[in-house]
């Protein structure tokens, strides 16, 4: 086991970055396609083709899953993914040509690195090019290149956030997996414990977003600026309200670890995929979604690296 994403069997994982504009884009691709539900909690969502995933709409399976950086500029990235598929004759028969079903969420990085350089269609196909089975990086890549955390106090009191992957696998053979990319308006908890967050004018000490909220700040930073993304994937059987299902219950795992979390400044989503290898429990898998999405986001902190004047967990001395 790769102990991530990659455990899943016909997915490939693709990260493209620009360490300079401190922005990127991860995508998960299924090419034989997995069916796929969503679930969209935070209240400043940026996302492509989420309608499409209603259990009640005729399309049952997805090419992809994008998660990138650059606020709603990002979902240009969405459009590389789909050349790049169609080119590989890659996506839903209509006939004249196979139209590739790709999904997709943003997260908000402008004012960490170049406000101007965002995931475009080439940064898309690019990640396409790269996707492998074997290698999956953590922390600055992707989509998490310029994600970050602890925010109520302005970016400049902000911590490091990125991205994270986890899995667990039974003895029957059920995996489940996540990645995430971690840029929320709150702190990241592991066991109760802050350990990245919103910092002191020092830089040196982490306080309580909280805390500062119940004392009277309740924002001080930029609009519409947050969001953690994700993927939830497994090798079950699962139809396309099974699959919203265990998305619903996965936020959990960010609840778990990220607080405040679900706000009017957050556009918290998760998909789930699932490529139908293996029958299954809901309430167990939805059970160790919870656990990889929660893993998922604390591996997502501990492997970043701080950039600029941004520092991350391996930085900071948590009391």
């Amino acid at each position: 086991m790769y102990n991530n994403i990659l455990d899943v069997k016909g997915l490939k994982v693709g990260q493209v970055e620009d360490l300079d504009g401190l922005t990127g884009c991860t995508v998960v691709i299924c090419e034989e396609g997995a069916v796929c539900g969503v679930d969209v909690r935070g209240a400043a969502p940026g996302t492509r083709e989420t309608d499409l995933l209603d259990p009640i709409n005729m399309i049952q399976k997805v090419h992809a899953v994008v998660l990138s950086g650059g606020s709603a500029f990002g979902l240009e990235s969405t459009c590389g993914v789909s050349k790049y598929l169609e080119e590989k004759n890659i996506g839903f028969d209509v006939g004249v040509t196979k139209v590739p079903i790709v999904v997709g969420a943003v997260l908000f990085d402008l004012v960490v690195g170049d406000p101007k350089c965002r995931p475009n269609i080439e940064m898309g196909y690019k990640a396409c090019e790269l996707a492998n089975n074997t290698e999956l990086k953590q922390g600055n890549y992707g989509a998490g290149c310029g994600a970050t955390v602890g925010k109520i106090r302005g970016p400049q009191y902000a911590m490091k956030g990125g991205i994270g992957s986890y899995s667990v696998k039974l003895p029957n053979g059920l995996v489940v997996s996540a990645l995430i990319a971690v840029n929320a308006l709150g702190d990241v908890y592991e066991n109760g414990k802050i350990i990245a967050g919103v910092l002191d004018n020092s830089k040196t000490k982490i306080l309580n977003t909280y805390e500062i909220m119940k004392n009277g700040v309740t924002k001080g930073g930029f609009n519409i600026d947050n969001t953690t993304i994700g993927i939830v994937a497994t090798n079950a059987k699962l139809t396309k309200a099974e699959c919203k299902k265990v998305s619903q219950v996965a936020h959990n795992g960010y609840a778990k670890t990220i607080f405040p979390i679900h706000t009017p400044h957050d556009g918290d989503t998760i998909f789930t995929m699932a490529t139908g290898e293996i029958e299954t429990d809901m309430t167990l898998l939805s059970s160790i979604a919870t656990e990889v999405v929660e893993k998922s986001v604390i591996n997502a902190i501990k492997n970043a690296n701080s950039v600029k004047n941004i520092p991350a967990y391996k930085d900071i001395i948590c009391e």
